[in-house]
């Protein structure tokens, strides 16, 4: 595993782009939630494959094709793994998790190696490093922190094209409801409840209340 872990992470070093959300930190802290959400049904070979190679091909998040971004990568993961000697089974396992892991493709995980990738994938997207990785993506895009006059889209629709908390609302608050690992729900529920606890900072920072329906998910 240690051989096959220093492999993939050349590969990836090697072929994936500078992006601050998307890079080696993301695929190493991935495949971190990954072994802690994983059960004893686990192939970890293909978890490992699938954790490293699921960003092979990464499109902005303003792109028209990043929903087949995922999908691409399978692709592209193919004959990386045969290189590594991976049987066709599992590499076939490996390419599922990959395209299932996105949750613009909207492809159902149907194993237990795609549902720890799609759950450690998203949880990745929580927390402090949640947190930061917002701010990161949204600095990048040239999108504003919040609203001026509207932080919270008490009177306006919500728009994360434009504001970076709007992406709290529209998104990552809602991701506990959509995990599909035990591990990951409760992972997701802790992460979430750092995040409210630093929208209530942020909120008194910036002269506006907190609303009701922000604080719970």
């Amino acid at each position: 595993m240690a051989d096959h872990r220093a492999a993939l992470r050349a590969v990836v070093t090697q072929r994936m782009l500078t992006d601050p959300a998307h890079d080696l930190a993301h695929l190493d802290r991935v495949w971190l939630i990954a072994q802690t959400i994983a059960d004893q049904r686990t192939n970890q070979r293909v978890l490992l494959a699938a954790c490293y190679l699921h960003d092979l091909i990464n499109l902005p998040k303003d792109d028209p094709n990043r929903h087949l971004a995922s999908q691409q990568s399978a692709t592209e993961s193919e004959p990386i793994l045969a290189e590594l000697g991976f049987a066709a089974s599992e590499i076939c396992n490996t390419q599922h998790a990959i395209a299932a892991h996105s949750y613009s493709a909207n492809i159902p995980p149907e194993s237990p190696e795609a549902c720890i990738l799609r759950d450690a994938d998203r949880l990745d997207a929580l927390g402090a490093i949640g947190i930061a990785r917002t701010f990161a993506v949204s600095g990048a895009l040239g999108r504003a922190l919040y609203d001026i006059a509207d932080p919270f889209a008490e009177d306006r629709v919500l728009d994360d094209q434009k504001f970076a908390i709007d992406h709290w609302k529209t998104k990552l608050l809602n991701l506990p409801a959509e995990m599909v690992t035990d591990g990951g729900r409760d992972l997701a529920h802790k992460r979430v409840t750092q995040m409210l606890g630093f929208l209530e900072i942020f909120s008194e920072e910036i002269g506006h209340p907190l609303p009701i329906n922000w604080k719970s998910v």
